[in-house]
């Protein structure tokens, strides 16, 4: 077993030992067990996978960083999502309305502000599906 925080800037989401973490690095997947290797690595948007006693468990994350020394996995994130708190009418109606305003942005800025919030509406719909798969 590894312990597991997931920190934001608001509160630690979740600090309990698990079997393994599959996290979105900025270079692929990375699975991280217990005595992996020292390891500092950039975390893009996406769903991390938490195996514990054979049970899988998903969350939607933002950004950020994963620091692990083998005994404990730190991942440093702007937001972190379970599936109990997606709603998927909600998400759906959010990504719609960013693609519209990334269609219809009239500067650099409003196109980068509509594309992080329909990244973060995909991030959160393959979240809805994993939650699918797994009951």
């Amino acid at each position: 077993m590894i312990l597991l925080r997931i920190i934001t800037p608001r509160k630690i989401v979740l600090e309990e030992e698990v079997n393994s973490v599959t996290a979105p690095s900025a270079d692929g997947e990375i699975t991280v067990l217990p005595r992996h290797t020292n390891l500092f690595t950039l975390l893009n948007e996406g769903v991390v996978m938490i195996r514990k006693n054979g049970k899988e468990n998903y969350l939607a994350i933002g950004g950020g960083f994963l620091e692990t020394d083998g005994t404990e996995i730190n991942l440093l994130v702007s937001r972190a999502q379970g599936q109990s708190e997606i709603d998927e009418k909600l998400t759906e109606k959010a990504l719609k309305d960013a693609e519209k305003l990334v269609a219809e942005a009239k500067s650099d800025e409003e196109r980068l502000k509509a594309s992080a919030l329909v990244r973060r509406s995909i991030v959160d719909m393959k979240l809805l599906r994993k939650r699918r798969k797994v009951t």
